[in-house]
């Protein structure tokens, strides 16, 4: 059986909450994470979290600071959780990640790594990822979330 994120299409396992996401299924049946339509939707919210709401809302732009959050410790094995992004990524967990704009491919290295974390490897959709990555890049006027 696939995992609970990737049947939901939600990589990222994001939570149900106010946030009406664009490429929600009209029928939510998990009573906890957000079910997408696609997985390029549910890429897209991940991203739009990390790079719009995490990075600039919160200013968290280090994988501790961000996985502290995402995954907090009531919950998660944070520090396991940060230990393993760091790793996949090749970046310290204290190290600014960069500019979403100006280093993409290292915050998709993050979102990548989380999914692994959350989902394992075996059911990934690479070009899924990189087309939620697009559909999360800004546009002017969309005030949409």
């Amino acid at each position: 059986m696939l995992p609970r994120g990737i049947r939901n299409n939600n990589p990222l396992d994001i939570r149900r909450g106010k946030d009406q996401w664009q490429g929600l299924r009209a029928q939510q049946t998990d009573a906890s994470f957000c079910q997408f339509e696609s997985l390029e939707y549910g890429w897209r919210a991940a991203f739009y979290l990390l790079t719009r709401t995490y990075y600039h809302k919160y200013r968290l732009y280090t994988i501790r600071m961000i996985i502290s959050k995402w995954a907090p410790p009531q919950e998660n094995l944070t520090a396991t959780y940060i230990e393993n992004v760091s790793r996949l990524t090749k970046i310290p967990p204290d190290e600014p990640i960069g500019i979403p704009s100006d280093q993409p491919e290292r915050w998709m290295a993050v979102g990548i790594a989380m999914a692994i974390q959350e989902n394992g490897t075996e059911s990934l959709d690479y070009f899924a990822m990189l087309r939620g990555w697009g559909l999360a890049r800004p546009s002017a006027g969309s005030g949409i979330v």
